[in-house]
């Protein structure tokens, strides 16, 4: 990411992403709802949504797997030590793709929060005094496989993939 704002609004930068990835099972922490989620629903009725408010998930959905998880209005709600374990917990068990929407100023986090949590910042947003800024991960694209990791750096080449210790 640049250190420039965005040209699109937040709305459709949500937009993109939840075409991009076409949960089946979406999980939405924090804004109770937003136009670029209700065009997607429309568009997709087939897909689950569950809504829980800033703070720990309720036992019902901590126990689910989701296909992408949202935080909008979230963290600006919560003590810092609440929203890192919950974004924390959602990122190793509720779901393998997280979208966050936040306001750095308001919530009182910095980028480097987000990168302990091996959330890439998207996009920024600037709106009058207010910036937002939007946080990602994805499993499959967290860690590249290195270029070492392949039966021409082992020392018996012939035994690569076979055994597992």
């Amino acid at each position: 990411m640049t250190d420039g704002f965005s040209t699109r609004t937040p709305q459709q930068a949500l937009a993109a992403l939840l075409d991009r990835y076409a949960p089946k099972r979406l999980l939405l922490i924090g804004a109770g709802s937003f136009p670029a989620l209700e065009a997607f629903l429309a568009a997709h009725p087939a897909t689950e949504l569950a809504h829980a408010t800033p703070g720990p998930l309720p036992p019902a959905l901590a126990a689910q797997r989701f296909d992408l998880a949202l935080a909008l209005d979230c963290l600006e709600h919560l003590p810092k030590r609440t929203g890192l374990e919950l974004l924390g917990g959602i990122r190793n068990l509720n779901a393998s793709r997280i979208a966050v929407l936040a306001d750095l100023h308001a919530c009182g986090w910095q980028d480097t929060d987000f990168y302990s949590l091996a959330l890439q910042a998207s996009e920024r947003f600037a709106r009058d005094e207010q910036v937002l800024t939007l946080y990602t991960y994805d499993l499959r694209d967290y860690k590249q496989v290195p270029d070492w990791l392949n039966a021409k750096f082992w020392a018996n080449p012939e035994n690569f993939g076979k055994y597992w210790w």
